[in-house]
């Protein structure tokens, strides 16, 4: 798994599973991701047609994912490849995933499932997110409401309520922005730790305004594009650490809102993703949610930089058992619908 806020590094994760309700981690190798080839998928963002530029990009993604896989060493049944999203756009039923499944296999001797999200918007769905499956696979022994919240380059939270009960959806932007900021005007891949954002101070009349977005509004499920909130970087304060703090602010704000589409307030949110890295964030949330506990999801046993990687293992097996990889309350899909296409060696 590389995530959408190309964040240096493509998580490996080894899992054995049956693809319902027994999931156990046996493994976790991150492989650098160049910079050469993170420059040339962001070259690609926005992309709806194939063209050089997208092929060379797609060649060089599938290589350094091959190259991730053979330098963990893990050998497996089979390898979910989700592939590097350049386009989200649920809105017109479009997603694209850069990653060649059927050349992934074949290098790799192991059967390969990819495209794990065209049958979900085929179907009506919005296509994202899909981890929702997992984190109920995960969590199904722990005390309910709950929300795993996933700070990658987007937002995105799952509620599991009790009787099975499974709300899903983005957001609001998350590392992507943040990250893209650091990048162009702070010399460095991400905001280690916060520490730049805890030295700022938040611009409120940006964060009003971007909470008026009627994204916010919108009933779930539903979800967003990385780039989808990009216009945002007009509005910020000069001052790279006041910049930073008003995203992180405005990252936290669209979270808080989240809670207007849960039928009951969950007592424990358990934080994935390379954002729970992020002191500033994470203090931040625990004093807006003052009613709930906000965990690392490592200390409920799961490594938090794995388990979107586990995700995808989890949901290629899925695939092959022709099990649903989501359904109307997680992406507003017309029935519970599996996907994913299976290449073999």
């Amino acid at each position: 798994m590389s995530g959408t806020s190309l964040d240096g590094h493509i998580d490996v994760a080894l899992i054995e599973t049956d693809g319902q309700g027994y999931v156990n981690a046996l493994g976790f190798y991150a492989h650098p991701y160049d910079r050469s080839v993170r420059d040339a998928v962001r070259s690609c963002f926005g992309k709806r047609e194939g063209d050089e530029q997208t092929r060379a990009a797609e060649d060089l993604v599938t290589d350094v994912h091959i190259e991730a896989v053979k330098a963990s060493g893990f050998r497996a049944d089979m390898v979910g490849f989700h592939g590097q999203t350049i386009t989200h756009d649920p809105e017109r039923g479009f997603t694209w995933q850069l990653g060649d499944g059927a050349r992934m296999a074949k290098a790799l001797g192991m059967s390969v499932v990819n495209d794990f999200r065209t049958a979900d918007m085929r179907a009506g769905g919005q296509g994202a997110p899909l981890a929702p499956l997992f984190h109920q696979a995960i969590f199904s022994g722990h005390e309910k409401p709950l929300v795993v919240l996933n700070l990658g380059g987007v937002a995105n939270v799952t509620y599991l309520g009790e009787d099975s009960e499974l709300i899903a959806f983005d957001t609001g932007p998350a590392n992507a922005i943040m990250d893209d900021v650091m990048r162009i005007y702070g010399g460095a891949d991400y905001d280690a730790n916060g520490v730049v954002a805890s030295t700022g101070q938040a611009d409120l009349k940006a964060i009003e305004d971007f909470l008026a977005h009627p994204y916010f509004a919108q009933k779930p499920p539903k979800s967003l594009d990385r780039d989808a909130f990009k216009n945002v970087m007009d509005s910020l304060p000069p001052a790279l650490p006041d910049a930073m703090a008003t995203l992180a602010m405005m990252s936290c704000d669209s979270i808080l809102k989240a809670l207007e589409h849960f039928p009951v307030m969950p007592k424990r949110w358990y934080v994935c993703g390379g954002g729970r890295h992020n002191h500033f964030i994470m203090n931040t949330l625990s004093g807006m949610l003052d009613n709930a506990d906000v965990l690392n999801i490592d200390g409920a046993g799961w490594d938090g930089d794995a388990i979107e990687a586990q995700c995808f293992g989890y949901l290629a097996v899925r695939s092959l058992y022709k099990l649903p990889l989501s359904q109307p309350s997680t992406t507003g899909v017309s029935e519970a619908i599996t996907g994913g296409v299976m290449h073999q060696p």
